[in-house]
């Protein structure tokens, strides 16, 4: 059922506190050998669940106390179909030069045509979806296509657990939950690698550990808030569409697509990446400056604000420095 939407700043709020409780209380997603056990023998996760919707939640005995919620999501379904078939053509290519040498006689030995064999089903992890039959001087490779119709059953389905009762957090909250993880995976990749370098860490004391990842944490907290108050000047959508089906793909406002497309918002202002952001704000630089006439003197000069430039302070709410000290 569709859900009224809050502000983004609410939403962020309720998303942080959101985590904090998860942290704590738990949500995770099964993995695939879990999720086709359930529908095992009558199991409670049978394909009819998704006949009229592409959510439903249900318990196991083997998961006493948490709630169990099957997602079915059509569009990864197909983009699994794919990635599959296009795994299964290039093993049979790649596999295609060693039955040739094979029965051309060039390769011999169950031993040395195995140890060939084996690199190229490993490589793409496709092993599981062919009967393979080697002998001295033969090789045959067929296609398992019962386990590939069983595999391809489950795609795009996904089974979430968790802890939190319903009376916190409905189906469809827990759903939105799990997808808001992607915020806090970019955080803590901004903090390892991208904006803040947390590795590697050259410390020998506990102390000192502590305290510079506390000075990291801090500087991403930093960065949260800067991404927040600079969302109008960057490709951020702060108003998504309403989604009828939690399970369904996000999709950008119309809005966000148009600034995205032209570069500029609707109040005229360009609109770039948050790094890209950062790096516009880098060219705010101080230079030292001579006078070549008359008494010779040093004086620091700060380079003129661009309009967006300006712009970011004013949503800061703080003048242009007339100095950086």
């Amino acid at each position: 059922m569709a859900r009224p939407r809050l502000p983004c700043r609410v939403r962020r709020l309720q998303l942080a506190i959101r985590w904090a409780t998860f942290a704590v209380e738990g949500l995770t997603r099964l993995r695939a050998p879990q999720i086709v056990a359930f529908a095992k023998d009558d199991g409670p996760l049978q394909l009819s669940l998704f006949d009229e919707a592409d959510l439903a939640e249900f318990t196991h005995p083997d998961h006493p106390g948490e709630r169990l919620v099957a997602c079915r999501n059509p569009m990864l379904a197909e983009e699994r179909k794919r990635k599959r078939a296009d795994l299964l053509a290039a093993t049979e290519a790649a596999l295609a030069p060693i039955i040739g040498a094979v029965e051309g006689g060039r390769l011999v030995g169950a031993e040395s045509i195995g140890m060939k064999v084996g690199k190229v089903l490993d490589k793409r992890k496709m092993a599981k979806h062919f009967e393979v039959t080697i002998t001295g001087t033969e090789l045959t490779v067929i296609r398992k296509q019962a386990s590939i119709d069983t595999e391809a059953a489950f795609d795009g389905i996904y089974v979430l657990r968790t802890t939190i009762g319903a009376d916190q957090l409905d189906a469809c909250g827990v759903v939105d939950a799990y997808k808001d993880l992607a915020h806090v995976e970019r955080d803590f990749r901004h903090i390892k690698v991208d904006d803040i370098d947390l590795r590697p860490i050259h410390h020998r004391l506990e102390v000192r550990v502590r305290s510079h990842v506390l000075i990291l944490l801090l500087a991403a907290y930093l960065v949260w808030h800067l991404r927040e108050v600079l969302a109008p000047l960057t490709s951020t959508d702060e108003e998504p569409p309403r989604r009828d089906n939690q399970v369904a793909p996000a999709v950008r406002s119309a809005d966000a697509k148009a600034e995205a497309a032209k570069k500029q918002n609707r109040s005229g202002s360009e609109v770039r990446s948050f790094r890209g952001l950062l790096d516009r704000l880098a060219t705010v630089t101080r230079n030292t400056m001579r006078t070549t006439s008359g008494m010779s003197r040093e004086f620091e000069m700060l380079a003129t604000p661009t309009p967006t430039q300006r712009r970011v302070f004013e949503l800061l709410g703080t003048p242009v420095p007339l100095t950086l000290k």
